[in-house]
């Protein structure tokens, strides 16, 4: 199965999830897809451990979180906000040294909150860990402090157009469609 991308989203200098300058940091990239999906590519290294060859439960749940998060740009370009809930479910180790995806999309969109899930991807399309999560919406203007942070925008030399998990057919879920700050059209409100 392939994921084709219409559009990169921006990255940071310091940010430990997109981070360009942060050694520490996972340096994620992140895509949109046509059917409103947001996309993070990375690859876990040493630093990122708990233990030998797994990637720590706390840079999975960071990672999922920022996924999902961007997702809101999709829906409401600009979109910036702050998690107000996390749950994390952990079904399978994920590997150091193997490049995976995230896939995050939004369930609820409302004036003040919104709310999605998300799905860290193995190269077998079997999900390694998923969040559900809620976020407040704030103006950007309210999270950076004096300009301290560099927004990038520009294309890179290993910007990705797609990305592949060979062998797998399909994705295993359903992007609804919603309504700008409304749930999705012609369904009910499901609670997590």
């Amino acid at each position: 199965m392939k994921f084709v991308f219409n559009r990169k989203q921006y990255t940071t200098d310091h940010c430990f999830i997109c981070g360009e300058k942060n050694v520490a940091g996972l340096q994620m990239r992140f895509y949109e897809t046509p059917d409103r999906q947001c996309v993070g590519v990375f690859t876990g290294r040493p630093e990122h451990c708990s233990y030998p060859g797994r990637m720590h439960g706390g840079v999975i749940s960071a990672i999922l979180d920022e996924t999902v998060g961007r997702a809101a740009e999709l829906e409401n370009p600009g979109t910036f906000g702050v998690t107000t809930t996390l749950t994390v479910t952990f079904r399978r180790p994920v590997p150091l040294g193997v490049e995976l995806c995230c896939v995050g999309w939004l369930t609820q969109n409302k004036p003040r909150m919104f709310e999605g899930v998300g799905k860290i991807l193995l190269p077998d399309g079997k999900v390694a860990a998923e969040a559900k999560a809620v976020y407040m919406r704030l103006p950007m203007e309210s999270l950076m402090q004096d300009g301290q942070e560099v927004m990038h925008t520009e294309p890179r030399p290993d910007d990705l157009s797609e990305f592949d998990l060979p062998g797998v057919s399909g994705f295993p879920v359903r992007t609804p469609a919603l309504a700008p700050f409304g749930g999705p059209k012609g369904e009910k409100r499901k609670k997590f």
